[in-house]
């Protein structure tokens, strides 16, 4: 069986172009920065790992774009505890659907000691997902959000068609004709 597998040898990804700081949005529509009583309740659902990964980025000198996702984890007793899990990589988490308990992704900002954070807008989802800063939004945040929720980044499709999706037709259509 595995004598008849192909193995394919894809080329290396294009280097990133915009980082997820390039398309955060200062003054976002739909959404609003949270009060500080909430940014602090959402730092304290965080674990230890967590909290100094906060701590680094505050200590960066430059602004840290990082995003959250509140998740049920096991504490140490083996009970349920929602935590507040945060990535300052430049790179954003999966993009969930607010329905059937997913959570939504959250933005938090870390300049030195200041630290602001807000739900995702609709159009920095939109533009995760590689759609232009032209394409309408609904104004209801649900509705606009469900566009880019559990789907595919078109340039991720895109590269995945040019480089291995074609071919593997084209290899088919070869294969049939011989």
């Amino acid at each position: 069986m595995q004598r008849s597998w192909i193995w394919w040898k894809l080329p290396e990804p294009p280097p990133y172009e915009v980082t997820l700081s390039d398309l955060i949005e200062d003054e976002p529509a739909n959404v609003e920065w949270h009060a500080q009583k909430e940014t602090d309740r959402l730092i304290s659902l965080m674990s230890k790992v967590n909290r100094y990964k906060l701590r680094e980025a505050q200590q960066a000198g430059v602004r840290k774009v990082g995003t959250v996702y509140r998740r049920t984890r096991k504490d140490e007793n083996g009970g349920k505890i929602q935590r507040a899990e945060v990535r300052f990589d430049d790179v954003s988490g999966c993009l969930r659907t607010p329905v059937g308990g997913s959570s939504r992704q959250f933005i938090l900002i870390a300049e030195g000691k200041k630290v602001r954070s807000r739900l995702l807008s609709p159009r920095e989802a939109a533009r995760l997902m590689g759609v232009p800063d032209d394409y309408p939004l609904p104004s209801n945040y649900n509705q606009a959000y469900h566009l880019f929720g559990d789907g595919l980044a078109v340039p991720a499709v895109a590269w995945l068609n040019e480089n291995l999706l074609l071919k593997l037709a084209t290899y088919k259509a070869l294969v049939e004709a011989a």
